[in-house]
C-alpha cells in the first residue's frame, strides 16, 4: 500500500514537472496532478495488461521476441494516459506523442524510485 501511495505522489510530481516543461501538456495544479495520477494508476492496474496483450497480438509479438517488449508496454501506458486525459477536464495532452513521452518519463522515474526505495 505504501509503495502505491509513493508511486502516486511521484507520478503527480512528474506530471507537474512535465506540464511545466512541455508545452503540449496542460495541468491545472497539484490537486489535479494527484487526481490524474490516481486515474492513471487505477487504469494502469485495470487495463495495461489487456492493452499490452492486444498490442502483442496485433504486432505478432515481434517486439516481445526481439527483447524490446517495453515498446508495447510504453504504448499501452500512453493509451492509459490518453484515457486519463479524456476523463479529467484539468489535464490535457495535445496529441499522442506527448502521452508517449509522459509514459516514458513516468516509467523511468518510477523505476529509479523503485530501485532507490524498495531494494
Amino acid at each position: 500500500m505504501m509503495q502505491w501511495i509513493i508511486h502516486i505522489l511521484v507520478d503527480a510530481v512528474v506530471l507537474l514537472v512535465a506540464a511545466k516543461f512541455m508545452s503540449s501538456v496542460e495541468l491545472k495544479g497539484f490537486k489535479t496532478a494527484i487526481i490524474v495520477a490516481l486515474i492513471i494508476g487505477v487504469l494502469s492496474f485495470l487495463l495495461s495488461w489487456l492493452l499490452t496483450a492486444i498490442l502483442n497480438i496485433a504486432t505478432l509479438g515481434i517486439f516481445y521476441f526481439l527483447g524490446v517488449g517495453f515498446i508495447t508496454r510504453t504504448i499501452a501506458y500512453a493509451i492509459v494516459i490518453e484515457i486519463a486525459d479524456k476523463m479529467s477536464k484539468d489535464f490535457k495532452t495535445h496529441g499522442f506523442w506527448p502521452s508517449v513521452v509522459l509514459a516514458i518519463i513516468i516509467a523511468i522515474v518510477g523505476g529509479i524510485v523503485d530501485a532507490i526505495i524498495f531494494t
